[in-house]
């Protein structure tokens, strides 16, 4: 009688086990396959097909009890991992979204909100563009794939067990974070310059015609001459966030080769 021994079924199920959990943890916060528009179902279809496909070409698994207190670490780990992983992605996503905010807070578009389903709040509507924007962007140039790609070679440079992120690569997330914001003002920028230059010149005319109702005359023009220069720059913010892409990738691939 065929007897399996409960060691050898518990290192085939953690075959299985840690690399789903990174791969899960990714898909839970990554962009677009993250948001409450996808069902948990989708993504851990996503998930267990992902894993599925990748798992014959991982390196050696640690023998550990599928039950016990170091199995627990590891998943943890891994799952810590592929969140991170996802967040910093995300970041790319968010950089839009600030950048239309202070473009829409600087024209006086801020006073159109609408609620963004992913998130269930109530967002800018030049910040929801912009990120809709960014997300065809993203899947037309097949950065989903990209990213799943740097997924799996993770699994060489930083390989399952007990060690997971190192502190430099933590500091290597907060310093993103920090570049998050900084392109986010380089993104918006053209349209704060343009939009000084306009308030400048009403200050001018209020000096000149003081009884001119700059108020009543000043807000509509903003407006005008803000979608105006977004209609201007879309072309280039399409064509920076594919340059913010490349530098996404090359961050990600540095984050993952560090240990």
């Amino acid at each position: 009688m065929f007897e399996l021994d409960p060691l050898e079924v518990s290192h085939w199920v953690s075959r299985y086990i840690y690399p789903f959990t990174r791969i899960a943890g990714l898909f839970m916060v990554m962009p677009l396959f993250g948001t409450r528009m996808v069902s948990q179902r989708i993504r851990l279809l996503l998930a267990v097909t992902v894993t599925l496909a990748i798992v014959p070409i991982l390196p050696p698994m640690p023998k550990v009890e599928a039950i016990s207190l170091a199995s627990f670490i590891i998943v943890m780990q891994q799952l810590l991992i592929g969140i991170l992983l996802g967040f910093v992605v995300e970041l790319l996503m968010q950089v839009f979204v600030i950048a239309g905010q202070l473009i829409a807070m600087q024209t006086g578009l801020g006073i159109a909100t609408t609620v963004d389903p992913s998130q269930g709040a109530s967002v800018v509507v030049v910040s929801q563009w912009f990120l809709f924007m960014a997300s065809l962007v993203f899947l037309a140039l097949n950065g989903h794939l990209v990213l799943i790609e740097i997924l799996v070679d993770s699994f060489e440079s930083i390989p399952i067990g007990m060690d997971g992120f190192s502190v430099q690569q933590f500091s290597l997330v907060v310093e993103w974070s920090g570049w998050m914001f900084a392109a986010a003002i380089v993104i918006s920028l053209p349209a704060i310059t343009a939009l000084l230059i306009v308030n400048l010149a009403f200050g001018v005319m209020t000096r000149a015609a003081p009884q001119l109702n700059i108020f009543a005359l000043g807000f509509p023009v903003t407006m005008i001459v803000g979608l105006f220069i977004i209609w201007l720059n879309i072309d280039d913010m399409a064509t920076g966030f594919q340059f913010y892409m490349d530098i996404l990738f090359e961050f990600l691939k540095k984050l993952v080769t560090m240990n």
